[in-house]
This record gives C-alpha cells, structure tokens and sequence, in this order.
C-alpha cells in the first residue's frame, strides 16, 4: 500500500513537474515566439528601409543625376560645335523644353555667324574688284573726255554709265539704300547693256507714284542681279531679244519686287530645284560666285534678304520653258531708320 501510495506520490511531483516543464516550455515559447515577431518585424522594417533607399537613390541617379550628367555632356558637345542634329539622337532623353532652348541658341548663332560671313564676303568682293578704284574711275572718265571730243555720244554715254555702276556696286556693300537708288543702278546698269545689244533688248519699271515709294529701303544690290540674270539666261539665248520688267508694288508691310523676261524661260525640274536652293539661308564660297554670269549670285541676294528680315522673305522663282520668267522678292516695307530700331529693340 505504501509503495503504492509513493508511487502514487511520486507520479504526481513528476506530473507536476512535467506539467510545471510544459508550462514553462510554453510560457518560453510564447515570450520566444513574441521576440521573434518583434525582430521579425524590426527586420521587416529595416529591409523595407533600405529598399526604400535603394529605390531613392536609384530615382536619383535616373532622374536627377542621369539627366544633369547628360545635359553637361550636351551642353559639352553644342559648345564645341557639334551641328544640332547630331545632338539628339533616338536614345536621347533630354527634356523637349531644353532641345527648343538649344536648337533656337543654334540657329540664332548660325544666323549671327551666316551675317558676319555675308558681310566679309561683301568687303572681299570690293577689295577683289576695287583694287584701285581712282585709276578705275579716271581711265573711265578719259575714255569719256575722249568720246565726247570725238563726237562719239553713246561711247561717252556708256562710259560714264558703266564708271557710275562701278561706284555703286563696290562701296558701301552691306548697307540698306532708298528704292530709287537700286531703280537708278539698274538704269544704268541696263545703259550698258544697251551698248551692246542696242534695241534688241528694252528695260521697263513701274512702280507706284507716291513719293514715299522711291525712300523705301532695302538692301544694296537686291534688283540688278535678277535683271543681269533676266539679260544672260533668259533672252541673250533668244535670236530677236526681248523685254525685262520691273514691276514694284506695296502693301502697308511688304515691299514686293518683280522681275520679269519673255525669254527662253526653264522647265520645272530646274524652277524646282532653284527654289530648294531658297529655302535655305546659306553663305556660299566667294570663289563659287565669281565664276557665275550675272554677278552676284541670286542666291546671295536671297540669303542676305532672309538673313537680315526673317524666313518670311526672300525670292521664288516662277517659269515657263519657252514663254519667259518671273522672280519675286519680297520684303519688308522699311522707311528710314525702321531697320536700324528693329534691330536695336532684338
């Protein structure tokens, strides 16, 4: 009985102990599994931290970073001169905004750069063509002393026509003069034509009659070389000659220049692929030009005219094989000073 009653006694320490182990165990457990909670919840925490960071700097670099390193680069590139398609390419990400601010920085220093070119050119071609214009100048005018004491009027009067053309067209080059200033140069530009080819070839302009017409301005040169063109390629080809027209006509903001030929005229390909020449401003080779008839190239004229006023103006070309052409130049209606405050005021 006794043995019974330990056995009966020790069963239940150690069922108490075990109970007390298991409650132990389980009261461990749960202080466990509640600190594994917490630092799983710690580690939750710091890794989303660091991929929040990670993430930060990654925007970062691609969207602040990136873009400044390639806009340096870009700015890089444009200063050392690199033509403005070449800049932007298919896998360029540079903001539109600043593509416009440096495609309009480029073409306003291409336009400056194409200006100072024009005007260098002018010069070059006055000194090429003046080397010394006082002997020029007095062997004319003894060629003419000469003809009039031999009765010869229309030598004298070619002669004085050609001495004034001369001083017209190699001073002051790059400068706006009046309107009857360029119909005067051509008048006696075609006064030396006429020695040559006599009545074969007839000069008319028409323009209107107010006096303020003849004070517009615009750029020295614009009118002659077109009739000069008129004269080589279009009716010096032709076996009976022909007429060249000037017709001027305004509006209250345009001044718009025709110059007219019956003569031999083009065809199409050839209207075309002049006016592509047109549409752009450029500045060609001196040597270039001078090997053309019809002395300044018209499309020199064309660049100085959309150089100075805008892409809005300048010349096209209209033709017809066999029936004549026609070139229109359109400019600014520019009274005296007008150009120079427009200027100032940009």
């Amino acid at each position: 009985m006794k043995r019974k009653a330990l056995s009966a006694r020790v069963a239940a320490v150690i069922g108490l102990l075990l109970l007390s182990g298991i409650v132990n165990i389980v009261i461990l457990s749960i202080i466990f599994s509640e600190r594994t909670v917490s630092g799983m919840f710690m580690c939750t925490v710091i890794l989303a931290e660091v991929v929040l960071l990670l993430v930060s700097a990654y925007l970062a670099a691609e969207y602040v970073l990136k873009p400044y390193q390639e806009l340096k680069r870009m700015y890089q590139r444009f200063i050392d001169g690199q033509v403005y398609e070449e800049l932007f390419d298919a896998e360029n990400e540079l903001m539109p905004q600043w593509k416009e601010v440096l495609k309009k920085i480029r073409h306003l220093l291409n336009k400056q750069d194409a200006i100072r070119m024009s005007k260098k050119q002018a010069e070059y071609l006055a000194l090429q063509n003046q080397i010394n214009p006082h002997f020029l100048y007095n062997t004319l005018e003894a060629i003419r002393g000469d003809a009039i004491c031999a009765g010869l009027d229309s030598v004298a009067e070619t002669t004085e026509a050609l001495s004034i053309f001369f001083r017209y067209s190699i001073t002051g080059v790059d400068r706006l003069v009046t309107l009857e200033e360029e119909i005067d140069n051509v008048e006696n530009y075609f006064t030396i034509q006429h020695y040559r080819f006599g009545e074969k070839l007839k000069l008319q302009i028409t323009y209107p009659k107010e006096e303020e017409v003849l004070q517009l301005r615009l750029p020295k040169l614009t009118i002659q070389p077109f009739v000069e063109n008129a004269i080589y390629h279009g009716l010096e080809k032709k076996v009976n000659g022909g007429v060249v027209r000037v017709k001027i006509d305004t509006t209250e903001h345009k001044l718009m220049i025709t110059i007219s030929d019956n003569g031999v005229g083009m065809p199409e390909e050839q209207v075309e692929k002049i006016n592509g020449y047109f549409e752009k401003v450029a500045v060609s080779y001196v040597g270039d030009d001078r090997k053309k008839k019809g002395g300044i190239a018209m499309k020199n004229v064309n660049s100085r005219i959309k150089l100075l006023f805008g892409e809005d103006h300048g010349v096209h070309v209209y033709s017809v094989a066999g029936i004549g052409t026609d070139v229109k130049v359109m400019l600014p209606r520019l009274r005296r000073g007008e150009y120079e405050e427009r200027t100032a005021e940009d």
